[in-house]
């Protein structure tokens, strides 16, 4: 349903090191790169996208779930996001309050977004 999603972070940079690294155990890549946003996503076309924090004063969470194809995938995301330094939300496990196969972990990414990785399926 969703075409693409920007957010805004305070330290570029930072942001797009935590993201290089999460991304890519999903299959998630730097599409594009213009400076001052960026591009991931699975070529040929980028859905999300980083850039500088322009506007607003203070802090808004945004919560960002990308989809996994399997629960290894969930926890390599999980594994990748917490030796880039991501505060832990809630360690992969089953969520059965959401369906009986909803599997995610949720991390803060370096700007204080809930970041989570999820797939639909059973073990």
């Amino acid at each position: 349903m969703l075409d693409h999603v920007s957010i805004q972070c305070r330290d570029l940079a930072t942001s797009a090191a935590f993201y290089d690294r999460v991304l890519a155990t999903i299959g998630g890549e730097r599409i594009m790169d213009f400076g001052e946003v960026i591009g991931y996503g699975v070529p040929p076309m980028p859905d999300f996208w980083l850039g500088p924090q322009r506007t607003g004063d203070g802090f808004r969470e945004s919560h960002i779930a990308f989809s996994a194809p399997d629960r290894a995938t969930v926890r390599a995301f999980f594994d990748a996001a917490v030796g880039a330094g991501a505060e832990v939300l809630h360690e992969p496990r089953v969520w059965p309050e959401y369906h009986p196969n909803y599997f995610g972990a949720f991390v803060r990414d370096p700007d204080g977004n809930n970041v989570e990785a999820v797939c639909h399926t059973p073990e």
